[in-house]
């Protein structure tokens, strides 16, 4: 066998090795960030099997808010909807601030019913809310972790030649904080 055969032989295997290297990196990192996306699934899942128990309790302190109350029912379904169908993590990540929100406007009124406040049974709802909203909150940076991790490997070159040959698509951050929160208040004096 000549040394030129061998040479082609070796760069050959070693460019095999390297193809099946990235493609299992890419596979791995890839996981990890579907995985992370299934947490947070998890967590809004029950968060929002928790908020027709809120309502229900603060109806019984405040009938007469029906328009909060309203409200959150038809984020709560818009949410709902965005999970079970087959539109992109943006437009679940639309619908799941809808539904923060709301219930930010639900906590507003335990401020005007001071009784709701001391409901056993709502403050056990808001507990496991706020425990929830804390786990949702893990869940996100993790996955958001994971797509920084999975996204850099995709984008190094000569990775991303690979990446777009067996379709490792850009993934998407998941961030609750919309444009309009990040703009600071303005404050007069």
């Amino acid at each position: 066998m000549s040394i030129a055969l061998i040479v082609a032989i070796v760069v050959v295997v070693l460019l095999i090795a390297w193809v099946a290297l990235s493609y299992n990196r890419l596979v791995k990192k890839a996981t990890r960030a579907d995985s992370d996306w299934a947490n947070i699934d998890t967590q809004l899942r029950r968060r929002a099997d928790l908020i027709p128990n809120l309502v229900e309790t603060v109806k019984g302190y405040a009938s007469h808010e029906e328009g909060t109350l309203t409200q959150v029912i038809q984020a709560r379904s818009r949410a709902q909807q965005a999970q079970q169908g087959a539109g992109d993590r943006g437009e679940r990540q639309a619908a799941e601030q809808e539904v923060g929100q709301a219930l930010v406007n639900i906590n507003a009124l335990t401020e005007q019913y001071p009784d709701l406040k001391a409901d056993q049974n709502f403050r056990q709802l808001q507990d496991e809310l706020s425990s929830t909203e804390d786990k949702i909150a893990f869940s996100r940076q993790r996955y958001n972790d994971a797509v920084r991790a999975y996204e850099s490997t995709r984008r190094r070159f000569p990775a991303v030649i690979l990446a777009r040959q067996f379709g490792f698509d850009e993934r998407d951050y998941f961030d609750e904080v919309t444009e309009e929160q990040r703009q600071a208040p303005e404050v007069n004096f």
